[in-house]
């Protein structure tokens, strides 16, 4: 277990109030039972005395501060690269879904995201904004409300600004950068092919940074978020990913997909600050070029 530690946060009172409508005005990011919550525990004071009462009198100059609470939260099994009140941001290890399947329902991110954040709050929840498939590792965003989760998927296309990729490819690509423009489509097995017309435009750009005598390794930006759509262009491209078997790869030799979603770059839909996390590149990719 490790403890978590939230900042202090302190107001200074401009007109006479009371104090659980003056709580409700100035922090605007709580809800109003969260507020109260605040009160129940002990964590407000008025001018350094604690008060628990909603209706104690407020005047002018006084300074309300709210405490910080100590959260005990079990660690998770992979790193965290930021979390705050509306977002968490993990380092998916390969091996692992983001989200359960009808095979897998308990081992899963999502899961073990949403026992993290309940060992805080029991009644904390967690939603799914985008995934990674199970052998892809990287940045995976969760948020912690609807109304964030929804800010995110209804405005995809604005808010997130970059989701590159590194990818470990067995040869060389024709070009050494290049963007892949098609149309893909899911079969009955559930595998991903490009078709002339008729599927999903899928958009892929990528970079070769350095080449080897049996493998390449590549930047790898996407415009659209198609499942598989890595995968299937580059292996389409006559460049597999190391590793995937499913997409033609003839070598595995990390024994994992040599897959790694290495940055997201977004705004932020409460602060409006853009911001960007990274996942350390794989151990090994490197030393395969």
């Amino acid at each position: 277990m490790k403890q978590r530690q939230r900042p202090a946060r302190q107001y200074t009172v401009g007109e006479e109030t009371t104090l659980l409508p003056f709580l409700l005005s100035a922090v605007g990011d709580k809800s109003r039972n969260t507020i109260k919550g605040f009160l129940t525990r002990g964590q407000v004071l008025v001018d350094g005395q604690g008060v628990t009462r909603h209706d104690h009198k407020l005047l002018p100059g006084q300074t309300v501060t709210i405490l910080p609470e100590i959260v005990k939260k079990a660690a998770l099994p992979f790193p965290i690269l930021w979390e705050d009140e509306e977002i968490i941001v993990v380092d998916k290890p390969a091996g692992l879904l983001s989200m359960a399947s009808d095979k897998e329902r308990e081992r899963t991110a999502y899961r073990l995201v949403t026992d993290y954040v309940r060992a805080g709050d029991p009644k904390a929840r967690v939603f799914i904004v985008h995934r990674l498939d199970r052998d892809t590792s990287g940045v995976l965003l969760f948020a912690k409300s609807e109304k964030v989760k929804r800010a995110f998927q209804d405005h995809w296309g604005t808010i997130v600004r970059r989701r590159g990729y590194t990818a470990v490819v067995e040869g060389t690509p024709p070009k050494q950068a290049d963007t892949i423009r098609t149309f893909l489509r899911e079969n009955g097995v559930h595998k991903v092919y490009s078709v002339p017309k008729g599927g999903k435009e899928a958009i892929t750009h990528y970079q070769t940074v350095k080449q080897g005598r049996r493998y390449s390794l590549l930047e790898v930006d996407l415009s659209t978020g198609r499942k598989n759509q890595i995968r299937v262009h580059l292996s389409e491209l006559g460049c597999p990913v190391a590793g995937d078997r499913t997409y033609g790869a003839a070598t595995d030799p990390l024994g994992r997909l040599c897959l790694h979603a290495h940055e997201l770059s977004f705004v932020h839909p409460i602060t409006g600050k853009e911001t960007t996390y990274r996942a350390e590149l794989p151990r090994g990719f490197r030393k395969l070029i």
